[in-house]
């Protein structure tokens, strides 16, 4: 098989880059050929994502992409959840789409539960409450009396904004429609019942398509702006969830979980059909679209935003920290010094984190760090007990139990944590690739094209194409006593 080339549209939380991936017989190669900064835009009071900055630098990194490979078979786009853009008459772009951190829906979720009963919330849509899923944003705005959701006509999600852009096609893909909360996973379409009982208009909610649907050509005037002839712009599992865990290279039939890692950690295992029943709302687990119409039985979890906000919050105090020399830090820290539930809403928006973690611990009545290794030590503990306990509850939900944990992404570079989460479940933990969500795209774009036959090849192809790195647990008996004190703050 001669070599496919396509193209990665990858954007995170903090940074999005284009990514070039050649696909043969026995390889999957990846070149990063465009990196750009990304992150939240604040006017006012209001958070915001820059869109038209965003879709200019995508523009050239697929451009650069096409001139390294003399030619593309596809273009696909992933991104994080929940956040939309609002077209109006003459698709117009009604606004900067908004940042799911903005406050405006701090309290939103007590005031849709007196709307509709939060059991019947989740009986419709299978979906782990958050305050920021896209169907409790538009509550928020409807509430504000915003008057773009009065003007819009379409709600489109963020890879499906620059889709759309692309082709001039208004639709959702699948695995980022059941991010929304307004999707139910039972009827396959738009809960509309559960959205016009909340007010809002179930009209701006389009069609919904399968992961690796090809959307059509790129736009004439945009391939010719771009030089890039005619290009197929292809859907990838959206979510970049979708698509990093499409890249991991598990084999089929054996007992695994996954545990996406970087800003957000989100771990689960991949089910044929969408869990609904009393223990996953309980233990408020998501049911999320993947590849093939499976579905990611899911948490999200905090991840390493604790990390990072501190890390920021040192910089703007003027004192430089590598991620490295954090981790390093860490382990020479003082063990389990005290925990943290990396879910408490204190964590939640930007700012000061140290701050935020000191009161934590004065009001849990625990030693506070004091040092940035401590910090950091206690931040990378407690995102390992969060795992343990996590899993624990997917195991007990699903009815299957997990023989490996494979942790894909950024944070899987981060030995100590790694080790930590091996110890504290006594799982073995398998690392890489760290660039899953590129080469879940990628992948995903390579069976829809027929380049590969189905996910499973692609699996093949990317456990033979990436090194991975492999933890086994050690003494994870002395997790046992900070486990307890764990649960008791998260009880």
């Amino acid at each position: 098989m001669s070599n496919a080339n396509f193209a990665a549209i990858d954007l995170g939380a903090e940074s999005g880059r284009v990514v070039l991936g050649s696909v043969s017989s026995s390889k999957l190669e990846l070149k990063e050929m465009h990196r750009f900064p990304n992150g939240p835009v604040r006017t006012g009071d209001s958070l915001h994502w820059d869109a038209l900055r965003l879709w200019a630098e995508m523009k050239q990194g697929v451009a650069a992409a096409n001139r390294e490979a003399g030619g593309l078979k596809g273009v696909g786009i992933d991104t994080w959840g929940v956040d939309y853009g609002l077209l109006g008459k003459g698709d117009v772009l009604l606004g900067n789409p908004m940042h799911y951190r903005d406050a405006r829906t701090n309290g939103i979720l007590e005031k849709a539960f007196g709307i509709v009963p939060k059991k019947e919330i989740f009986d419709q849509t299978g979906v782990q409450f958050m305050q920021f899923n896209t169907v409790f944003q538009l509550l928020a705005a409807k509430l504000s009396g915003s008057v773009l959701l009065d003007m819009a006509e379409t709600m489109l999600m963020m890879p499906d904004l620059f889709n759309f852009w692309f082709t001039g096609r208004k639709c959702v893909e699948f695995s980022n429609a059941t991010t929304t909360q307004a999707f139910n996973p039972k009827t396959g379409k738009w809960a509309t019942d559960l959205i016009g009982r909340l007010g809002i208009p179930t009209k701006i909610f389009p069609e919904i398509v399968p992961s690796g649907t090809v959307l059509g050509p790129i736009r004439g005037d945009i391939a010719e702006e771009l030089n890039i002839g005619s290009v197929p712009l292809i859907a990838p599992a959206q979510h970049d969830t979708g698509a990093a865990v499409a890249a991991v290279p598990a084999e089929r039939g054996k007992g695994w979980a996954f545990l996406s890692s970087g800003t957000w950690s989100l771990m689960g295992m991949e089910v044929p059909k969408p869990i609904i029943n009393d223990a996953s709302f309980k233990y408020n687990f998501t049911n999320e679209g993947g590849v093939n119409g499976t579905y990611r039985f899911l948490k999200n979890i905090m991840g390493l935003w604790l990390v990072q906000e501190c890390r920021r919050t040192w910089q703007r105090a003027g004192q430089e920290y590598s991620y490295a020399q954090l981790a390093e830090m860490a382990a020479t820290a003082k063990p389990f010094l005290a925990v943290v539930d990396p879910d408490d809403t204190s964590f939640l928006a930007p700012g000061d984190m140290p701050s935020r973690i000191v009161a934590y611990c004065s009001k849990t009545g625990q030693q506070s760090p004091k040092t940035p290794g401590e910090f950091v030590r206690v931040c990378l503990e407690s995102l390992a007990m969060t795992y343990r306990q996590t899993l624990r509850r997917i195991e007990e939900c699903t009815g299957n139990k997990a023989e490996v944990i494979h942790i894909v992404g950024g944070g899987s570079q981060n030995q100590h944590l790694s080790q930590w989460a091996a110890d504290a479940t006594g799982c073995t933990v398998v690392c890489g690739p760290i660039e899953a969500t590129a080469a879940g795209n990628i992948a995903v774009q390579a069976v829809a094209t027929g380049v590969l036959p189905d996910i499973w090849a692609a699996r093949d192809l990317i456990r033979r194409s990436f090194d991975v790195v492999v933890y086994k647990p050690t003494d994870s008996g002395r997790w046992d006593g900070p486990f307890k004190t764990f649960e008791q703050l998260r009880a």
